[in-house]
Parts: C-alpha cells; sequence; structure tokens
C-alpha cells in the first residue's frame, strides 16, 4: 500500500513539473509580446529565460528524463549502424536511379497504352 502512494505522490508531482513548464512556455510567450515597448533586447531575454526555466523544469520530471534516457539510446543506435563504402553507395544509388527511370518509362507506357486504347479504339475520338 505504501508504495502504490509512493507512486501515486511522484507521479502527481511529475503532472505538476509537466504542468509547470507549459506554463512557462505560454508566459514567456506572453512576456515577449507584452513587453515590446522596452525594446528586443528584454523581450528576447524574458523569452529565452523563460524557456530555459521550462526546458530546465520538464527535464527534471520523469517525462524529461525518459526523452533524454531515449535521445542517448538513440545515439547510442546510430553509433552502431555500419555506413557502405563509397564504391557500395554508388552502386546502390545506381540501381536506384535505374530502377526508378524503368518505373518511370513502364507507367509512361501503361498510360499512353491506356489513352490509346480508350480514345483511340473505344471511342473512337482522335486527337
Amino acid at each position: 500500500m505504501a508504495t502504490s502512494e509512493v507512486q501515486t505522490v511522484n507521479a502527481a508531482a511529475d503532472k505538476l513539473r509537466v504542468a509547470l513548464a507549459v506554463t512557462l512556455v505560454v508566459l514567456s510567450l506572453v512576456a515577449f509580446y507584452m513587453l515590446t515597448k522596452q525594446g528586443a533586447l528584454v523581450q528576447w531575454a524574458a523569452l529565452l529565460v523563460g524557456l530555459t526555466v521550462a526546458v530546465v523544469v520538464f527535464l527534471t520530471s520523469e517525462s524529461g528524463k525518459q526523452l533524454v534516457a531515449f535521445g542517448r539510446d538513440a545515439v547510442r543506435e546510430v553509433k552502431k549502424v555500419v555506413w557502405p563504402e563509397r564504391k557500395e553507395a554508388i552502386q546502390i544509388t545506381a540501381y536506384v536511379f535505374v530502377f526508378v527511370f524503368a518505373m518511370a518509362l513502364f507507367l509512361w507506357l501503361t498510360d499512353k497504352t491506356l489513352e490509346w486504347v480508350f480514345y483511340d479504339l473505344i471511342l473512337g475520338w482522335k486527337k
């Protein structure tokens, strides 16, 4: 029973942090537009400070920690990728271009054939 209460408190605190981060983003945007008479430097400073605080608050939440962990895992997986050599990349690119050209030719011929069948043979509409 005590464990579920701790999870509930942590979940509530986590939701509060995320809500606070969203509120800070909104307040930063409001401050940016409300401070137009103070000058661009003050506007941008208010916006950047507010957004920075919002990001810090979000990153202290469980959702923020999961996002950071996901980013680390993604970087780790990208480092495992074996990239092709230059020669192999050129060959694969050439295959793709040849296939695209062949498909374009096939679709064009199919279109022209159907056009000829429908308009010239069946309907008798000569262009």
